[in-house]
């Protein structure tokens, strides 16, 4: 630390310096949530800093005068925090590919700093302060904790620095090591794996490290450009474009002829050139394995000098080494550009020589497969694909097989040759060998979106295909098939496959071929992709009567392979009604209820069953209604398997009552679930950290509690429940699991002690943050601001009035108006429930006017007071709806087409009007045009709100002004109510329309 830091820290007085390191840990809490990386380490931190905020709030309410260790300890948490705060900032705006290459630093700066504020803690004087038992006791737990804790990149994170560490080590070139090092670190940082998404992160490094340089060290630097260097080798990095100009801008300086080896080069004991040089303590130069082993048959000596050696010393001769490595680049490039004309010579046998020596250096190295595609060698083997000469033929298709290899470049050059797809397909059709070749290039090809729309409009293709998946060549019959499933993602293709009759003859292979083709078969139709019209017509095909057996009787192999079928047929909602009409679930379900099948067998029927279960939600109410579960031993047996299987099967069998829980069968199987104590269960797995089955834990017992006994429900739950939830909502990254969660809270009773157990737990700040977070929209935002808006009204109901009070503190009013404003209609309800809550407390809480005293001539002009509670009123004390401007925004809810929101808005104004505020708060609703909204509201579809309008306007036609007023509108709707309305608003309208003087009092209505 600075002397200037010291000072200013040891001269501010402690509370404001307390106040200023409060804020920045709020703001650093607040920060953890967007960081880009280490997400785990910084949620652990955001969770001591949390813990640590109600102490120094404590300590200085406390009044704390300075001591030599009070103030250490505050100048270390000052220190730390704005270390802390820096760090958070740095992982949330810097380029996520350079923070996750600085991850262990990352980790290590946290360690050091949580560690530090676990030593300042340590430093505080507790025996002079008047602390809390409680606090005291929390403040020994967190030195405790964050003394020892340790931080660690994550597994992912490491294994990608550990990859890049040897891949510099090794003087890695290989193209396809640097492509599948990229796509790893996109899919460890969530970005997209697609090429230009690749490109684009990369760059971004890159200028990342060019604006970081100046204040980088010279190790870093150079660790920096050799990742650059390595990473930089991924065809994403580099345009096709980009790469042709390097090359040739290498290749047009080198001229035409090789280079001899310098005698450097050369290993004095095996006299060939060195791959690996190393310098002895002699200062010699050997290769490696051959000193190694010089040393290894006894020798002690220099083999030049016969000098003594230390045999433990090899240094390796990087520069050396380099040398040689470019002498061998340049020939090979020379030699690469001097075979092409050769290929075009008459003599077969040159030609012949020329292509196995062309083969050869493509399997040497990936970069000089990549420096025969830049020599535009792709056109010349595609005409040899035409040769006479079978081994010429058969050659060229294994140059092209290499070349094509993990590079979708590649695979472009390949088929941008004229005629080159029509020329492979054309040798499908020749002897096995060169047919092998031809389809494994296929496959090869088909893996590149581009290219793969192109293989299956080549007329004959399919068909040869689907005639090769019976071949006696095992590896020829699976690449068939492979290459049929990848034609399978374009529907053009799914057509050619239609027309081939390739689906039939799936079929006709499942029904009655022998078992090794039958597993190919159902193979092949379990990797279909299932997207489009023409494929859900297998099920017309048949498939369902030749799966199912296999299903039931086929050995293990066969098991495995038609449930692959059944699950992918069934994640097209069509198909899976269809299935389960067709009598797909009871061999699925004793599949799953059976103990003998491997795991993995259990897995794919349960995800099966989740399927059949979501197409039962989108069912057509004039149709018949398909039920999944017949029977209440098959809903309570598939419930019970959630406490005997792991997590895949847990997680399925969740989703799968949680699809049941919003189809027509709803109210039957919540029922059921509730008789077999499932409440229990769900509140146990909540409790769980598996991201594959708590979130639906959660969603599945919100849905739940949603209509659920208030007695079944508080007799599953307890404070620690109570604790988890609040934990959900506050860690979990998953946006539907926290909604889900904000929707237990909404569902559970109004039960004074669970609302002060989520008090406890610190609930209210943490609920409210969501409200005030509108950046994100989409379904999924919507339900969790609906269920958080649910949850906010526990803590703002009327019998509660401290309760009510902080929660206005915490500025819960305005944000509730903002929501009546812009949410959904759900949203619009619950805010007003609240706001009537709050409103209803309202009178008792506005202060009275201050009398005027003295001479009235010479005192101050009196307050005007609200005009409504004829008092002193504001949000945060008296949660008065004026104050917070509500009025309008309800009036504008009671105008909208939900009658739920409109009755809860009409008891929120409704409010304004009760007792003697009825003149006042009439006027104010006249002038809000409340009073129209509330005579259209007589003509509602809901006699509850028809009920709550004829309430209203009871009590606002006593009055003569709004009597004369608005009389005259209301006649018409009163009289049709009197005519067709129920009992109960027959009455009332009566009563109303006497005020008005349309009908005696003695009228027969009443």
């Amino acid at each position: 630390m600075t002397l200037d830091a010291i000072t200013s820290v040891s001269l501010a007085p402690a509370a404001e310096v307390l106040s200023q390191i409060v804020e920045i840990m709020i703001e650093v809490a607040v920060a953890a949530d967007d960081v880009l990386i280490e997400k785990r380490s910084f949620a652990e931190l955001q969770h001591y800093l949390q813990r640590i905020i109600p102490i120094l709030k404590e300590l200085n309410k406390k009044g704390i005068s300075h001591s030599e260790s009070l103030n250490n300890a505050i100048e270390i948490l000052n220190r730390e925090t704005k270390v802390a705060k820096q760090l958070t900032l740095e992982c949330c705006k810097k380029n996520k590919v350079y923070l996750l290459m600085h991850c262990r630093s990352v980790v290590q700066r946290l360690e050091n700093t949580t560690r530090e504020m676990s030593r300042a803690l340590s430093l505080i004087p507790l025996a002079s302060l008047d602390l809390s038992s409680s606090i005291i006791e929390e403040i020994g737990k967190l030195c405790d904790n964050m003394g020892t804790a340790e931080f660690r990149a994550a597994i992912a994170e490491e294994e990608i620095l550990e990859k890049i560490e040897a891949g510099i080590q090794e003087r890695s070139v290989d193209r396809s090591y640097a492509n599948n090092l990229l796509v790893l670190i996109a899919q460890t940082l969530g970005i997209s794996t697609e090429r230009s998404a690749l490109k684009k992160e990369f760059e971004e490094f890159k200028k990342e490290i060019e604006s970081t340089h100046v204040r980088k060290n010279m190790a870093e630097a150079i660790q920096m450009d050799q990742i650059i260097a390595l990473l930089g080798r991924a065809d994403a990095a580099s345009s096709p474009k980009e790469k042709e100009m390097r090359y040739f801008t290498k290749r047009n300086s080198l001229g035409s002829q090789p280079l001899e080896p310098l005698l450097s080069f050369y290993c004095p004991i095996t006299r060939d050139v060195m791959t690996d040089p190393v310098e002895t303590s002699s200062g010699q130069t050997f290769e490696r394995s051959a000193i190694e082993k010089w040393f290894a048959d006894g020798n002690k000596l220099c083999p030049l000098t016969m000098t003594p050696l230390d045999t433990s010393i090899l240094r390796p001769n990087k520069t050396l080494r380099q040398s040689i490595e470019e002498w061998r680049d340049r020939n090979t490039m020379i030699r690469i550009a001097s075979i092409k004309p050769k290929l075009l010579s008459e003599d077969e046998e040159e030609v012949l020589n020329c292509l196995e020596q062309l083969q050869d250096l493509c399997e040497q190295r990936d970069l000089h497969q990549e420096w025969v595609v830049l020599e535009n060698y792709a056109p010349t083997l595609i005409k040899l694909l035409g040769e006479k000469n079978r081994d010429i033929r058969i050659r060229a298709l294994l140059i092209l097989c290499i070349l094509a290899k993990d590079s979708d470049d590649t695979k472009v050059k390949i088929v941008e040759v004229d005629n080159s797809i029509e020329s492979i397909v054309h040798s499908l059709g020749r002897r096995i060998e060169e047919r092998k070749l031809a389809v494994a290039l296929l496959l090869e090809l088909s893996k590149s979106d581009l290219v793969r729309d192109s293989i299956g409009k080549v007329q004959g293709c399919i068909l040869l295909l689907v005639t090769m998946l019976s071949s006696d060549d095992n590896q020829a019959a699976r690449d068939a098939r492979e290459l049929l499933e990848n034609l399978s993602f374009s529907d053009q293709n799914i057509i050619q496959m239609a027309k081939a009759n390739y689906f039939k003859y799936l079929l006709q292979r499942l029904s009655s071929g022998p078992e090794d083709v039958k597993c190919i078969m159902a193979t092949t139709l379990a990797e279909l992709e299932l997207t489009d019209p023409n494929k859900s017509s297998l099920l017309e095909d048949g498939v369902l009567g030749s799966l199912l057996p296999l299903v039931t009787n086929g050995e293990l192999p066969m098991k495995m392979v038609a449930i692959k079928a059944l699950k992918n047929l069934s994640s097209l909602q069509k198909n899976g009604l269809r299935m389960i009409k067709e009598g797909a679930m009871r061999p699925l379900l004793e599949l799953l209820f059976s103990h003998g099948p491997v795991p993995s067998l259990r897995e794919q029927a349960a995800a099966t069953i989740m399927h059949l279960a979501i197409s039962t939600m989108s069912q057509e109410t004039e149709q018949p209604q398909v039920s999944l579960l017949e029977s209440d031993e098959d809903i309570f047996k598939l419930f019970s398997l959630v406490h005997l299987t792991g997590p895949d099967i847990q997680k399925s069998i969740l989703c799968t009552f949680f699809a049941l829980c919003q189809s027509p069968s709803a109210t039957n199987i919540k029922a059921k679930l509730r008789q077999c104590t499932a409440v229990q269960v769900l509140v146990q797995l909540c409790e769980l950290d598996n991201p594959e089955v708590r979130p639906n834990a959660v969603k599945l017992l919100s849905r739940l509690t949603d209509d659920g006994e208030e007695a079944t429900i508080l007799e599953h739950m307890d404070q620690k429940d109570v604790e988890t939830l609040v934990k959900i909502i506050k860690s979990s990254t998953d946006e539907d699991e926290v909604g889900s969660a904000m929707g237990i809270i909404s569902n559970l009773p109004e039960d004074p002690q669970i609302t002060r157990w989520f008090l406890d737990a610190g609930a209210l700040s943490i609920i409210f943050n969501f409200l005030r977070d509108t950046k994100q929209k989409g379904p999924c935002k919507d339900q969790l601001i609906e269920n958080t808006v649910g949850a906010v009204c526990r803590f703002t109901v009327s019998t509660n009035q401290e309760l009510q009070k902080k929660a206005a503190e915490a500025g819960i009013i305005p944000v509730l108006v903002q929501w009546l404003e812009r949410g959904t209609s759900l949203t619009k309800k619950r805010s007003a429930i609240s706001l009537a809550q709050f409103s209803q407390s309202s009178p008792r809480l506005s202060r009275s006017l201050p009398k005027r005293g003295g001479f009235l001539c010479f005192s101050a002009p009196p307050e005007t007071g609200c005009p409504v509670h004829r008092g002193i009123c504001s949000i945060e004390s008296s949660f008065c709806l004026l104050e917070a401007d509500a009025v309008g925004p309800l009036v504008r809810v009671l105008a909208e087409a939900d009658p739920q929101a409109s009755e809860a808005s009409f008891d929120a104004l409704l409010t304004l009007i009760e007792g003697e505020r009825l003149q006042s708060g009439s006027k104010v609703l006249a002038d809000a045009n409340a009073i129209p909204l509330i005579i259209r509201s007589l003509g509602s579809s809901s006699p509850t709100l028809q009920e709550k309008a004829l309430n209203a306007l009871e009590r606002i036609f006593r009055l003569v002004e709004f009597k004369q007023r608005y009389g005259a509108s209301a006649q018409m709707p009163l009289v049709d109510l009197t005519q067709r309305g129920s009992s109960s608003t027959k009455s009332l309208a009566a009563r109303i329309l006497a005020h008005l003087n349309v009908l005696h009092e003695q009228s027969s209505y009443f």
